[in-house]
């Protein structure tokens, strides 16, 4: 049975253009206001990424840091999160979504005990960016016997033989993470590296599909429009941040904010 990430790729792909991906942390900047944005989102993105919120994050900027810290501060536990998505799923039932998040939340609940609430919740896949490739295989083929699709992460310092052992491992989908930083910072490197390397990474398998994330902002999408797709995390979170400080609606800004980035590469 094909997956919805890959069914999600397969329409694009038709459509001649990238995937969007959109990423927001879960319960920010409530639980009831983060299942609005999400839903609003799910009409423009084609696949949603939902983030654990955490305190201490290895990867994420100040604008995912300052989401996590709204959530976090309301009360949001990782039960919460599961809800979130169960009630998504609800009305959402074909659009698919990914959990991001870090190992050691997996480890407390029990990875077993985890993707049991993964299923439940109908988590389409799963991103968990401190546990690497090779320490993340066996996890990776528990997540497989559930259908679940373990997103694989590539950075530009990946060296050629390792990338291919990661990708004869990955799942559906690979993250491509387009430069040496946290998300969110400015893109310090030329979009034409970027596909350059990009290509490097879809040369040794041209069937699995490959997102490209980090610094993906209105001002860069469009050059990068030739990736398989393309995750928007921060420039939400961001929008999100300014809603809430000019006491605006962040469910409507957030949604025409992507509504734009859409029209940018479609």
């Amino acid at each position: 049975m094909t997956s919805l990430i890959s069914l999600a790729f397969k329409n694009t792909k038709k459509q001649n253009r990238p995937a969007l991906l959109t990423y927001t942390v879960a319960g920010d900047s409530t639980k009831k206001i983060s299942q609005k944005i999400l839903e609003a989102l799910s009409s423009s993105a084609d696949i949603c990424e939902l983030g654990f919120p955490h305190n201490t994050p290895i990867a994420d900027g100040g604008q995912i840091q300052t989401s996590a810290y709204r959530a976090i501060k309301k009360g949001i536990k990782i039960n919460d999160v599961f809800k979130i998505v169960r009630e998504y799923k609800r009305t959402k039932s074909s659009k698919p979504i990914i959990l991001m998040g870090y190992y050691n939340m997996i480890y407390q609940l029990g990875e077993n005990k985890f993707l049991i609430e993964c299923k439940k919740s109908k988590v389409d896949g799963l991103i968990v960016v401190d546990l690497p490739w090779p320490e993340n295989k066996k996890f990776s083929k528990k997540c497989k016997k559930k259908n679940i699709c373990f997103v694989q992460l590539i950075s530009p310092t990946t060296p050629h033989k390792r990338a291919r052992q990661i990708i004869r491992d990955s799942h559906e989908m690979i993250y491509y993470i387009s430069m040496l930083s946290t998300t969110g910072g400015k893109l310090k490197v030329s979009s034409k590296k970027i596909l350059a390397n990009y290509k490097k990474i879809k040369q040794i398998n041209k069937k699995k599909n490959c997102v490209i994330g980090f610094g993906i902002t209105k001002k860069t999408i469009k050059k990068l429009k030739l990736a398989d797709g393309l995750v928007v995390g921060s420039a939400i979170c961001k929008e999100i941040t300014k809603s809430i400080a000019k006491r605006q609606n962040p469910v409507t800004n957030v949604s025409k904010s992507v509504i734009e980035l859409k029209n940018l590469i479609s």
